[in-house]
């Protein structure tokens, strides 16, 4: 059976500046004139130019350039990869939406307007705090200052600048956070994600926390700073669309929207994982090895736990759709009802706040619907 179009394609760049010390991702730091970038990126624009050939960018919504950080190898390596891009689709389109992530000490006025003339329409900028205090905590290598200027110099060309910050980290107080998420607000961006620290086994946050110099994130702090933001993002008129993610209306992310409603997706690069489905199976690999084969159950679990991740949840439609195939979902969505996790309100199933914030007992329950 043919597979559903690809509908969004991610770009994995694996090279930063320094690796923080809670990361776990398949990143390194590396020198930006080193040689390993240049082959890393030919070998991304002979992948690019292989699924263009097969047809397969054709359908392709969102492109978005993740990493590691995508800044950090310079103008020149950013300028191949984009114009490899544009000649193996239309970046042209309005509907399509192309993000590039950047962090402040990598971006500059000149890399803003390169990349900005050869398509790229939203940057996705690694702040994580305004406060120089908790960005040496986190071991970032910008200070406050460079942030808000980064900031300003992506808005020079750019409408659509999102920002990360986080919270709930050792040190951090409440009125850190507070102020880091108004700066954000007064400096102008469309879209916030807020993601809390999460210690990760085998980073050097981990090891720290074993040896007792790092105290471990407070849940009850976490989500003390996750309502805070909340109020706050309201307030200035953001809304929450996704557990992590806040945006002004009509700026929210059609990337990571198409991550919790099914989409197939291809992903270029070391550690980049490309979902593909058709109506009996979806199946991801990374690095040519399966990491998912799911069968039409699963899907259905798997679409239900992915809906309770959006504020819009999931309807009652497809509730009844993936009943057919989980007799017992309506009964596990009632009984996460009774425990507050969701709400039942215009014929739709929505999480609450403190779902979110309880999220893997949510997540675990309606994904063991079909193990």
């Amino acid at each position: 059976m043919p597979h559903h179009p690809y509908k969004a394609l991610y770009i994995h760049v694996p090279f930063c500046v320094k690796r923080c010390g809670y990361c776990d991702f398949a990143t390194s730091a590396v020198p930006r004139e080193d040689k390993r970038i240049d082959s890393y990126v030919e070998q991304l624009v002979t992948d690019i130019r292989r699924y263009s050939k097969q047809g397969e960018l054709l359908d392709v919504e969102s492109v978005y350039i993740g990493g590691g950080t995508p800044s950090h190898i310079g103008p020149s390596r950013l300028s191949s990869l984009l114009y490899a891009l544009g000649v193996s689709m239309d970046l042209t389109r309005e509907d399509l939406e192309f993000t590039m992530e950047a962090n402040p000490e990598s971006l500059d006025v000149r890399m803003v307007r390169d990349i900005w003339a050869l398509g790229v329409n939203r940057l996705s900028i690694g702040i994580q705090s305004f406060d120089d205090e908790v960005l040496s905590i986190l071991g970032r290598a910008h200070d406050a200052e460079r942030a808000r200027n980064a900031v300003r110099e992506a808005q020079e060309r750019f409408e659509n600048v999102s920002v990360d910050l986080m919270c709930g980290i050792p040190g951090q107080s409440l009125e850190s956070l507070e102020a880091s998420v108004r700066e954000a607000v007064d400096l102008g961006v469309k879209h916030v994600s807020m993601y809390p620290l999460t210690i990760e086994p085998h980073t050097p946050f981990d090891k720290a926390v074993l040896r007792g110099e790092m105290p471990e994130p407070d849940d009850d702090v976490e989500a003390e700073h996750m309502e805070a933001a909340e109020r706050i993002l309201r307030a200035a008129g953001f809304e929450r669309y996704e557990v992590a993610s806040y945006a002004k209306p009509g700026y929210e992310s059609k990337h990571n929207t198409s991550y919790w409603t099914g989409v197939p997706y291809i992903g270029i690069g070391e550690s980049a994982t490309t979902m593909t489905q058709n109506d009996e199976r979806r199946m991801r690999v990374m690095n040519n090895q399966i990491v998912d084969d799911l069968d039409r159950r699963q899907m259905e679990a798997e679409d239900l736990m992915l809906g309770m991740r959006m504020s819009r949840g999931v309807s009652d439609e497809r509730l009844a759709i993936a009943s057919s195939f989980l007799p017992e979902a309506l009964d596990v969505m009632k009984s996460l009802e009774e425990d507050g996790y969701v709400e039942h309100l215009d014929s739709r199933w929505r999480p609450t706040s403190k779902g979110w914030l309880c999220g893997n007992d949510l997540y675990g329950r309606l994904l063991d619907l079909a193990p």
